[in-house]
């Protein structure tokens, strides 16, 4: 059996983007597969943007319920904290000392901030890089060599974390012999890009993201904001690029669907579209948000599921340390 490892950085509320695009995908490709598979939040990785001690905290709470609320089985699917694994860190440092500075100039996060620092006129390039966002692709590596992880779901724009894994796990190798496990990147299909409520991608920068557990007079609120034309009630309406029909198609069935394009054809009231639009979404996320709800009202019941998540992933762990050690020369 395969091992399959998926990592979360908490970077704030969950919007539905983030539920459609992603979140929902991965829970139902880990539902049906039969291979281990291992969940972790990458708070450590959080640490190099967030420093105020109660939102880093609560960002990590928030994540961890919205995964468990949407479905995810922590009795499948290993969920831990990066931070909860201490091996992660240790085989971290080891395998810094075989990664040339040189070649972490190339990461991506890091060119990024650069390039941001020369257009902003910054006279110091590196103004505002600290050692955990350069270092950052080495403590990558590590969550993924030390789970023995075969395969990592990637999108495009992560596809350069997996080769600098492969490539510093291969450093390793050509020193020691064969300790490490290669791990192969498994592109995701695109990823579903979720329109904002007023047209453009939706993005918390934006302020146009509608938040996944959101009260149901809030998500009323907001689903009455979605961005529509100014056609007459008894005007036929274009299915082609509306915005409410595109979220209608996300939560409704089938059917409803084929009804409400009928009522397109026919002419109606963008009221009624959103009122419907309110109701099919509230009917898939009501039961995601009340589990969400207790479980972030009863937080004892996350550490829970992390405390155990993190003792089954510090058993995977400990044995790829192990052979580093020991391939070291460690005594």
């Amino acid at each position: 059996m395969k091992t399959i490892l998926t990592g979360i950085k908490p970077t704030g509320q969950i919007h539905i983007g983030n539920y459609l695009g992603a979140m929902k995908p991965a829970i139902e490709a880990c539902k049906l597969s039969q291979d281990t598979s291992y969940l972790f939040i990458a708070d450590y990785h959080a640490l190099t943007a967030t420093h105020d001690k109660a939102t880093f905290q609560e960002m990590v709470y928030e994540v961890a319920a919205a995964w468990i609320a949407c479905g995810i089985d922590p009795k499948k699917t290993v969920v831990y904290l990066q931070s909860d694994v201490p091996e992660i860190f240790e085989l971290a440092w080891i395998l810094s000392c075989f990664t040339p500075k040189g070649f972490m100039n190339r990461a991506h996060a890091y060119k990024a901030k650069i390039a941001e620092n020369e257009q902003n006129g910054k006279k110091d390039l590196d103004f505002g890089v600290n050692m955990g966002l350069f270092n950052y692709p080495v403590l990558m590596t590590a969550d993924i060599l030390a789970f023995d992880a075969h395969e990592v779901p990637v999108g495009e724009d992560q596809i350069q974390h997996l080769e600098f894994a492969r490539d510093i796990a291969q450093k390793f190798n050509n020193n020691y012999g064969e300790t490490l496990k290669m791990p192969n990147p498994i592109k995701k299909g695109e990823a579903k890009l979720i329109t904002g409520i007023d047209g453009r991608k939706m993005s918390k920068s934006y302020s146009n993201s509608i938040p996944l557990f959101a009260p149901e007079k809030k998500l009323r609120k907001l689903v009455m904001k979605v961005k529509t034309d100014s056609l007459a009630p008894e005007a036929p309406k274009d299915p082609e690029g509306s915005l409410p029909l595109e979220y209608f198609k996300e939560f409704a069935t089938d059917e409803e669907v084929k009804i409400m394009l009928g009522r397109y054809k026919e002419g109606v009231a963008w009221g009624d579209v959103k009122q419907n639009l309110f109701e099919v979404m509230n009917r898939e996320i009501s039961p995601m948000r009340q589990v969400y709800d207790d479980l972030m009202a009863d937080k004892s019941s996350i550490d829970a599921v992390l405390k155990e998540g993190a003792s089954k992933a510090r058993e995977r762990s400990q044995d790829v340390i192990s052979r580093v050690r020991m391939a070291i020369g460690k005594r």
